[in-house]
């Protein structure tokens, strides 16, 4: 069977690209210990010798739109062209081309359904920064073969966030029953507190540096049913317009399990969002 060898949840900033890659009187001050906290981030995916990446994230309606809009899709085909020209412009993200990992994507297709969940899929998507960032952060050489899923998190009627912790769960079961011996990494990435243009976008913190510090507690010490208890399709308007992608964290604590300490977890102030980084070990073999 395939093993499990890291779960990794993190804010996909776009500006990271173009942060870190500035130099001279472009740099911005705080590229630097932005680019640190990085590279010690991507080490803990460097220690788990993953083979193949399963990668979480969410459509910001590039491909997905209104007229056909799945709850969670998983990517089905051999190759994907990433990043968009909005993209491109706005955020100085390069074009990228990624391998896809059809025979596990098939697996979690059918036994998906089996296990409860009408997934939908796609042989022609093309991945926005949600998952693109998260390689730019952690996997910058692009080597490996991906398994994309998005969530639907921008378009109501959403899933609720029970809905993501199980599909967590089930992923994890998905993975760990794959008969393979492929070493699996689930990379997931969502939002604290976030505001999109609405008046508290550019503040000196994310919009709800209380919520944050909740956030990173709940995840860090893996306490899903305090979240659960707290966390509702409702109460996710009030940190921020955009904070239902914290969802998508919500569901990498599913894959996680309940209960579970990250073994690494680091976060970055960075003026109008927390960044936030955590990693888990299953089995413990990634552990310095």
């Amino acid at each position: 069977m395939a093993e499990l060898v890291a779960v990794i949840a993190s804010t996909h900033h776009p500006f990271y690209y173009r942060a870190s890659t500035s130099t001279g009187d472009d740099r911005p001050p705080f590229a630097d210990e932005w680019v640190r906290k990085v590279e010690a981030f991507r080490e803990t995916l460097t220690r788990a010798r993953p083979d193949v990446l399963v990668m979480v994230g969410s459509d910001h309606f590039h491909q997905l739109w209104l007229d056909n809009m799945p709850q969670f899709l998983v990517g089905k085909a051999p190759f994907y062209d990433a990043n968009f020209s909005n993209e491109e412009r706005e955020f100085g993200l390069p074009r990228m081309f990624f391998t896809g990992q059809e025979d596990l994507s098939a697996y979690i297709l059918r036994e998906g359904l089996d296990a409860g969940f009408d997934l939908a899929f796609s042989n022609e998507l093309r991945i926005d920064h949600s998952i693109t960032c998260p390689i730019i952060t952690l996997r910058p050489q692009n080597d490996l073969p991906i398994v994309p899923i998005y969530t639907n998190i921008f378009a109501p009627p959403l899933p609720r966030p029970k809905r993501f912790v199980q599909l967590g769960r089930t992923i994890r079961q998905l993975i760990e029953s794959w008969p393979s011996d492929q070493r699996v990494a689930v990379i997931g990435t969502g939002h604290l507190s976030l505001e999109l243009g609405g008046p508290r976008q550019f503040g000196p913190h994310g919009p709800d540096p209380e919520f944050d510090r909740r956030a990173v507690e709940w995840i860090s010490s893996g306490d899903l049913e305090g979240c659960l208890a707290e966390v509702t399709l409702d109460s996710l308007h009030a940190p921020g317009n955009a904070t239902h992608g914290f969802m998508d964290f919500m569901l990498m604590m599913g894959v996680a399990g309940e209960g579970q300490k990250a073994d690494y977890v680091d976060t970055y102030d960075l003026f109008h969002t927390m960044e936030a980084y955590f990693t888990w070990y299953p089995n413990g073999g990634g552990r310095p």
